[in-house]
């Protein structure tokens, strides 16, 4: 594996060349590996040139070289913020530093490294993590001054050195340098180099495509498997792209082996992940799919792409989703996050004839204004959101919807807000995600645009999107009763032992009674009749019987 120099500024070990502006310090790293050289390939089969890793002619010095026995008895502790991106994340880097010999702990005082996972994607997730740093971190430092403090994820990627600056942290680490962090933790134990270490380099390739996650879930019920990772898409408000990097798809190959893993080891559900997963675009196969080939599968009618189209050769979400279900038939398949430029028929005949590909879609709307839409860069108009509405439930009957709102963008009127609104009562999703805009450094709305909706407007908008979405959501809650669903069982009730709780593959809570004569245990799957609703929960009844896989596509047919 190719492992790009180490470069000292003072106490600091950065992987940063933004960092050095003097010509002198300009001629120390003339010898350093450049962006290209830095980059791992994966393999693809195309007639594309691909950027290939330099020869690695550096002998790393005997102190950072990982030594699993020196390892053996270093505990780590990792705490997540975020999306499901940074849960999967989450599992790849405790596989990584378990590999080079650390061991889980879930006691935060008594670790001797401990790594925060964190979100960007606003401001008060990473105030949150801020206050958490300077209390709850800063005691551990204070009890034990070789303890190691490491920021993760987008919020390092955002700030980079800026975190290093509060001394309380040690590493930095952006989305794509998880392999380096055994190496990371070594530079600062030697302090040979200085006591903190940083690598946020951003790759063209990297989606650890090898690597199989440890997981910790006991009862094998729910898995992330991440597909590809970054984003293209450029929305005015989105620091996705800057804290991501640009799309890359992982092989279709080390996704099926994936899967069956999971499949042979007992997991019920699994959860395909991407930033944009359905941009899914992998072309080290040939596609099976004639629509594909003719390039029928583009996108969702009215629609446009931030970029140029890529060519219609190779395994796109479609076909991939429509595999991996073959694949694992008694599992269930979920997916998010989505963009709805990206749905073309081809994908919803997939979720429609799969038994167990979940009825459930996230079609993030952001704006019901179609000039607001033109402002946060979104490439499409109300009305061609509600046309792929109505066509994907025509498709897919029967399907739960849920959706991503901002209120107060840039320049928002009272008139594009009251949009929103009529946009959210017109749909009536079942789920939906509702926030106050907070400007974020380095986007297009913070070079163009000014923040220039009052806080007081912002929250006043934001309660009233949550009430009109509430009184809908109830609505559709309603509507539920008497009809039946496939609940997967993931445990105890508020009730305690007697009562159980769920999910349907339309992503809803449920609960029913425990019944003795059946013994009804997490994992299993029961055919339950909604009695009753209220805002989040489904009340059912249910006979107990537990389901075979056949019986899980015959109660899927004929229940449902």
């Amino acid at each position: 594996m190719f492992l790009p120099k180490l470069i000292s500024k003072g106490r600091r070990a950065f992987l940063n060349r933004a960092a050095f502006s003097t010509q002198k310090e300009r001629a120390t790293i003339a010898d350093v590996p450049t962006l290209k050289a830095f980059m791992q390939t994966q393999p693809h089969h195309d007639d594309k040139a691909q950027i290939q890793p330099e020869e690695d002619t550096t002998t790393l010095p005997s102190y950072l070289h990982i030594d699993r026995e020196q390892n053996k008895n270093k505990l780590y502790f990792i705490e997540t913020h975020g999306c499901q991106m940074n849960v999967a994340d989450t599992e790849i880097v405790e596989t990584i530093l378990e590999s080079a010999g650390f061991a889980k702990t879930e006691d935060m005082q008594g670790a001797d490294v401990v790594l925060v996972n964190t979100c960007a994607i606003r401001e008060g997730a990473e105030k949150k993590i801020w206050n958490k740093l300077q209390s709850q971190y800063g005691a551990i430092k204070k009890r034990n001054k070789e303890a190691i403090v490491g920021v993760l994820g987008c919020m390092a990627e955002r700030l980079k050195e800026q975190v290093l600056e509060h001394k309380i942290v040690d590493l930095v680490a952006g989305p794509d340098a998880y392999r380096d962090l055994p190496r990371l933790i070594k530079i600062i134990e030697s302090k040979q180099h200085g006591e903190q270490a940083m690598n946020v380099q951003l790759s063209f390739d990297e989606t650890y495509a090898d690597i199989i996650p440890v997981r910790k879930d006991k009862n094998k019920l729910q898995a992330w498997i991440s597909i590809m990772r970054g984003c293209n898409n450029m929305c005015s408000f989105c620091i996705v792209p800057f804290t991501r990097g640009r799309e890359r798809s992982r092989g279709v190959a080390s996704i099926y082996d994936e899967v069956r893993y999971l499949r042979d080891e007992g997991f019920r559900e699994i959860t395909l992940l991407g930033q944009n997963v359905n941009s899914y675009h992998d072309q080290s196969e040939q596609t099976s799919m004639a629509e594909y080939e003719s390039g029928k599968h583009l996108n969702s009618e009215g629609f446009k792409e931030m970029f140029n189209l890529r060519d219609g050769s190779g395994i796109r979400f479609a076909e991939l989703m429509d595999r991996v279900s073959d694949l694992a038939p008694e599992v269930r398949f979920r997916f998010t996050s989505p963009h709805p430029k990206e749905f073309p028929d081809t994908l919803l005949n997939v979720i429609a004839s799969k038994p167990n590909v979940c009825k459930q879609i996230h079609i993030p709307a952001q704006s019901g204004s179609t000039s607001m839409l033109q402002r946060m860069r979104r490439n499409h108009t109300r009305e061609a959101y509600l046309e792929l509405i109505q066509h994907i439930r025509n498709k897919v009957p029967g399907v739960a919807l849920s959706s991503d709102f901002i209120c107060g963008f840039c320049d928002e009127t009272e008139e594009e807000f009251n949009d929103t609104i009529s946009l959210i009562e017109e749909v009536e999703y079942d789920m939906a995600f509702l926030f106050a805009y907070s400007m974020r450094e380095k986007t297009h709305a913070h070079r163009r645009m000014e923040d220039n909706v009052p806080e007081a407007v912002k929250k006043e908008r934001l309660i009233k999107m949550i009430d009109t979405f509430k009184k809908h959501q109830l609505i559709k809650q309603k509507a539920e009763i008497g009809k039946y669903h496939l609940v997967m069982v993931d445990g105890n009730g508020r009730l305690g032992e007697t009562q159980l709780t769920g999910l349907t593959d339309t992503n809803k809570r449920a609960v029913f009674q425990q019944i003795e004569s059946r013994q009804i245990a997490v994992g299993d799957l029961v055919v339950a009749k909604v009695i009753d609703a209220s805002q989040n929960t489904l009340f059912c009844e249910t006979d107990g019987k537990k389901l075979s896989v056949t019986d899980f596509h015959a109660a899927y047919r004929t229940s449902v």
